[in-house]
C-alpha cells in the first residue's frame, strides 16, 4: 500500500513524448491508481495509451480546481508548462521524466509527421524547451508543497530495476516487481 497522506497527488510530469505515458504505466503497476478519463485514444504512438485527464490541460484556464480533490491518493499526469497551474493548497510528489532533447525531438517529428501536422525546426526548440524544463524546475523548488524525483527516461528502460526502487523510496510502499513488468523496451523507438 503506497504511503501517501490523504490530500497527496502524485504527479508525472516532462516534456511531450519524455515518457510520461510509460511512468504513468510503471506507477500505476506499482500500485497508485491512475486518474484518467481515456478521452484520447491510444494509437501507433502510444500503443498504452496517453493516461491523461482532460480537466488537467484546462488547469491555466480554469479555476474550477474541485476535481483535483479526486486525485488525492492517486497519479495524474501534468504537462511541464502547467506545474505552476497547479493550486497550492494540495501536495504533490512530482515524478519528472527527463529525457534526452534530441530523442525527444525525434519523437515529436515522427508523430506530426505521422498525422500530417507541419514539424518545427529542432535547432529552434530545443533552447526553448530548455528555457522551460528550467522554468519548470524553478516553480518545483518555490512551491514548498511540491516534491521532486527526477528519472531517466532512458534509466527506466533499460534499468527498471533501479528506477522501480527510487520510485518506491519516494512513494513508498510500492510494488516494484510489477513496476519492472510494466516495462515494455520494444516501445523505446526514437533514441540518440
Amino acid at each position: 500500500m503506497p504511503n501517501l497522506q490523504p490530500n497527496e497527488i502524485v504527479v508525472v510530469s516532462g516534456l511531450p513524448r519524455s515518457g510520461t505515458s510509460m511512468m504513468m504505466q510503471m506507477i500505476e503497476a506499482g500500485g497508485i491508481p491512475a486518474l484518467t478519463d481515456s478521452i484520447r485514444a491510444s494509437d501507433d504512438d502510444n500503443p498504452r495509451g496517453y493516461y491523461e485527464l482532460e480537466p488537467v490541460k484546462k488547469l491555466k484556464q480554469s479555476s474550477d480546481h474541485a476535481w483535483l480533490a479526486e486525485a488525492h491518493g492517486r497519479v495524474i499526469k501534468v504537462i511541464h508548462l502547467l506545474l505552476g497551474d497547479l493550486p497550492p493548497d494540495h501536495r504533490y510528489r512530482i515524478v519528472m521524466m527527463n529525457r534526452d532533447l534530441d530523442e525527444v525531438l525525434a519523437s515529436q517529428a515522427a508523430m506530426l509527421q505521422r498525422s500530417g501536422k507541419p514539424v518545427a525546426e529542432p535547432a529552434r526548440l530545443k533552447p526553448v524547451f530548455e528555457s522551460q524544463l528550467a522554468q519548470a524546475r524553478a516553480t518545483i523548488a518555490a512551491r514548498p508543497e511540491m516534491t521532486l524525483l527526477d528519472i531517466n527516461h532512458r534509466d527506466a528502460i533499460t534499468n527498471p530495476a533501479d528506477v522501480a526502487q527510487q520510485l518506491d523510496a519516494f512513494l513508498g510502499g510500492l510494488n516494484t516487481d510489477a513496476i519492472v513488468s510494466a516495462v515494455d523496451p520494444d516501445l523505446y523507438r526514437n533514441r540518440s
